[in-house]
């Protein structure tokens, strides 16, 4: 047997409580992992709170948690480039609030023996999501992208990766965080009353596309006036709202093993040159997994929230 974190009912945080699991054996393509640290995202409370029950239906009780780094301690048949002791991080469909978790060996890559395991765990959610709506939006170099919520987990990895394409990056935080988004060389404005003319007179020339990292209420309708189409807006945290202007949503179905061998690809040659950065907003241990999503859930976070197993 195994321990985990897991939630036997939809509810609030305090719905999260310890077990016991048995033990998983790796099948075919997959990676037993023994874990060293989680990442929590947004997604893990909007599954647990049953929000998205239609898109992430789970089997009760369910162990959250999609991204981790950890150790490999046995492989599955057909498993090809990976050994018991090789040290990787990745991405996985829930059960990482665990001392073991099962991944598929192709959501893996190897981790530097320079990257801390609370770093690995938080690169695979914001690397996919990041290389994803890059990707969608065909924003451009020489193009200005405007990110709301530009400080939080994915929006800090993402100004990176935008960055190294030359492209110039509008971002909406908190004050307190603006001078974190000035070092990830983004353009920081305020949330409020008059985002709009903060926005154009950051970006002059106009925005091409946006990004909704937030979820806050407002932003996609202004989103749509400041770029001038909702064809160039994209949301991965309103699915009402992107249904009510028309906007996209997505939510990770599109090409994901491609989009995650991209984004890893992209964090370690940014991590090689020594310009990575990945801001730990808090890191909590796995027994305390339900104030951090709490933390999580408040939001106005500067980077990612960790677990460490």
């Amino acid at each position: 047997m195994t321990k985990a974190i897991a939630f036997p009912q939809y509810g609030g945080a305090d719905v999260l409580r310890p077990i016991d699991i048995e033990l998983p054996a790796p099948g075919p393509g997959q990676v037993r992992v023994a874990v060293r640290a989680v990442g929590v995202n947004p997604l893990d409370h909007k599954v647990r709170s049953g929000e998205l029950d239609a898109l992430f239906p789970v089997t009760f009780p369910a162990v959250p948690g999609y991204e981790l780094s950890g150790v490999v301690e046995a492989v599955g048949a057909e498993v090809a480039g990976f050994e018991p002791g090789d040290e990787v991080f990745g991405a996985l469909m829930g059960g990482g609030y665990a001392e073991h978790a099962l991944v598929a060996a192709d959501q893996l890559a190897a981790k530097p023996a320079t990257l801390s395991w609370e770093k690995a765990a938080a690169i695979p959610v914001a690397a996919e999501t990041s290389e994803r709506v890059l990707d969608l939006l065909g924003v451009r170099a020489g193009q200005t992208l405007l990110v709301h919520g530009a400080a939080g987990g994915v929006g800090t990895l993402l100004l990176q990766f935008a960055r190294e394409r030359g492209i110039t990056v509008v971002g909406t935080a908190s004050e307190a965080n603006h001078a974190h988004l000035r070092e990830l060389g983004a353009i920081p404005v305020a949330y409020g009353e008059g985002l709009a003319e903060r926005v154009r007179a950051a970006a002059p020339g106009g925005v091409d596309r946006a990004l909704d990292a937030a979820g806050r209420g407002g932003v996609l309708p202004l989103s749509v006036e400041l770029t001038g189409s909702a064809d160039r807006v994209l949301t991965i945290a309103d699915i009402p709202g992107a249904e009510e202007h028309g906007v996209r949503f997505t939510g990770g179905a599109e090409g994901v093993e491609s989009y995650h061998r991209r984004g890893y690809a992209a964090a370690l040659a940014l991590h090689e040159a020594g310009t990575l950065r990945l801001p730990l907003h808090r890191v909590f241990p796995l027994a305390e997994a339900a104030e951090a999503q709490r933390v999580s859930e408040h939001g106005h976070l500067r980077g990612k929230i960790v677990l460490t197993v």
